[in-house]
């Protein structure tokens, strides 16, 4: 085959696959937007933080127009090659509860025709996944607290502010009578200190609390409550006298 020959045939095959001899190739970035207890997002390849995190993932591909693409977004955990979890979806989003390290990957194809562009295996061998460490539960209660006080901190009756990865949660406020006073199903929130909208005595209550960590510790906690405040006979609806 003369010169000119092999030159015409090179040109056949540019123009059967114009698209496999660019730069403008489908390709993916992989991205992490990770929503924690202040409310924030930000953006993260290698994130830490308390369950439930709300996460979302985001493809990146570009240059797929005139391609057919498939996303699987594969969830597993540190050490396991087998996913919990794979998801069908470009862009999806996942809420973590379960304490440890979680490897997210996306496994993406691209066919035209006869072409295909794989990102799955060979590609991870490269490429460092998304990587997401859930912390282990913790959760305590006080034993007091001043409602009249000027310290913001100590007005409400609420969990300890070290409590982390507390995936379920409901607490229950009673008097010495048995007599409940208060209910909230929110780590974050708390007792006031009131009941039916009125201050209770200075005195001592009673919590119970049963709770779930994202590291599968179940919390039982019974203890005292002691409400400090100055004493009036106004102020002894639910109370003690």
């Amino acid at each position: 085959m003369n010169v000119r020959n092999v030159f015409l045939l090179l040109a056949l095959q540019l123009a059967a696959y114009p698209l496999l001899a660019q730069d403008d190739l489908p390709s993916i970035h992989p991205t992490a937007y990770y929503t924690g207890d202040d409310g924030i997002e930000v953006e993260s390849a290698s994130h830490s933080g308390n369950a439930p995190m709300n996460a979302r993932f985001v493809a990146g591909a570009e240059n797929t127009a005139g391609w057919s693409a498939n996303y699987e977004w594969h969830f597993s955990r540190e050490n396991e090659d087998t996913p919990y979890l794979i998801r069908y979806e470009e862009d999806t989003q996942f809420t973590f509860t379960e304490a440890g390290t979680h490897i997210i990957q996306l496994y993406a194809t691209f066919v035209q025709g006869n072409d295909t562009i794989a990102y799955t295996d060979d590609y991870w061998a490269e490429t460092e996944p998304l990587r997401l460490t859930i912390n282990e539960s913790k959760l305590e209660m006080p034993n007091a607290f001043s409602p009249n006080e000027d310290d913001d901190k100590n007005k409400i009756y609420r969990a300890k502010p070290t409590y982390q990865s507390i995936i379920e949660f409901h607490a229950v406020i009673f008097n010495r009578w048995g007599q409940k006073l208060y209910e909230w199903d929110d780590p974050a929130g708390g007792w006031d200190g009131t009941y039916n909208g009125k201050p209770v005595a200075q005195g001592v209550y009673f919590v119970l609390v049963r709770a779930k960590g994202a590291d599968g510790r179940t919390y039982n906690i019974r203890r005292d409550v002691n409400l400090l405040r100055g004493y009036t006979e106004s102020t002894t609806v639910g109370g003690t006298e």
